[in-house]
């Protein structure tokens, strides 16, 4: 700025002469990785993967390689990429520590039904989570607009103006002395749409590193309490959020087809302990 380094806390005033320097961006070249994959369906048009906890979808920053676009690539070989090739195939994402079902696109074709069915609010998604606390009501519909925090980029928070209209609804399944157990439905598709939904109710997803999951609701708990929450948060190393039933209509034969997946061990282990109370 002026010919000098510029501070982030520096205000921008009339007559500023601000320069810039981008750095070239580096071409992406994706190979194939022989990565075990969970393929819960398949046919020459789309494929039906049950995604682990840990994994990330597609290339980003600090995730070049073990995704499972380099995954797919080495089962499938090459798959449409309107999208960019670091998201060859995909059709929608999970976030990392978040298990279960998604959709992949192997062709052309498939690739735009899927996106477009997606856009229409037409493809189902069913989620099952566990969260801190008990619900004020066994079930309900959260509408808040998403946008990126403001105090952290890699984030999303609730926001009074502006953002993205986002909707999830929720059923409670099972109360415990400290933990919900909820499915849940998305209405729209937002990035960590339903972690922030619940954090905003006061509910985070037990587990959740990023949205108040781990360490604030343990330390709120009474000693009674606390030892046994601790030693389940210790047998999960990711947020308590699968996503369980997917249902969309086969980009080919506009079939209604449907899927389900189990919660993985760690997370029924969980859940098996607070059923049982030890």
């Amino acid at each position: 700025m002026n010919g000098a380094p510029a501070r982030a806390s520096r205000r921008v005033k009339v007559g500023d002469r601000i320069e810039v320097t981008r750095p070239r961006r580096v071409p992406t070249r994706l190979l194939p990785e022989d990565i075990p994959l969970d393929v819960v369906y398949e046919d020459e048009a789309l494929a039906v993967i049950a995604k682990p906890a840990g994994m990330v979808v597609h290339p980003a920053v600090g995730h070049r390689t073990g995704t499972l676009v380099h995954a797919l690539l080495h089962r499938y070989g090459p798959l449409p990429s309107a999208a960019g090739l670091e998201r060859a195939g995909i059709v929608h994402r999970i976030d990392k520590g978040t298990s279960g079902l998604l959709v992949v696109a192997r062709t052309e074709a498939s690739h735009r039904d899927l996106s477009r069915q997606l856009e229409v609010r037409d493809v189902r998604r069913v989620y099952r989570a566990l969260v801190w606390g008990r619900m004020r009501e066994l079930q309900g519909r959260i509408e808040a607009p998403l946008a990126r925090s403001a105090r952290d980029r890699k984030k999303f928070a609730v926001v009074s103006r502006g953002g993205r209209f986002a909707a999830t609804r929720y059923h409670v399944e099972r109360t415990f002395d400290y933990l919900s157990e909820l499915t849940l439905t998305l209405e729209t598709g937002r990035t960590h749409q339903i972690r922030v939904h619940l954090a905003h109710l006061g509910h985070p997803v037990f587990g959740d590193p990023e949205y108040g999951g781990r360490r604030g609701p343990l330390l709120r708990l009474p000693p009674a309490h606390r030892a046994r929450a601790a030693l389940l948060l210790s047998d999960l190393d990711h947020q308590a959020l699968h996503a369980e039933r997917l249902e969309f209509r086969h980009p080919e034969t506009g079939e209604l087809t449907q899927f389900t997946c189990p919660v993985p061990p760690d997370f029924a282990a969980v859940l098996r302990a607070l059923a049982c109370g030890c």
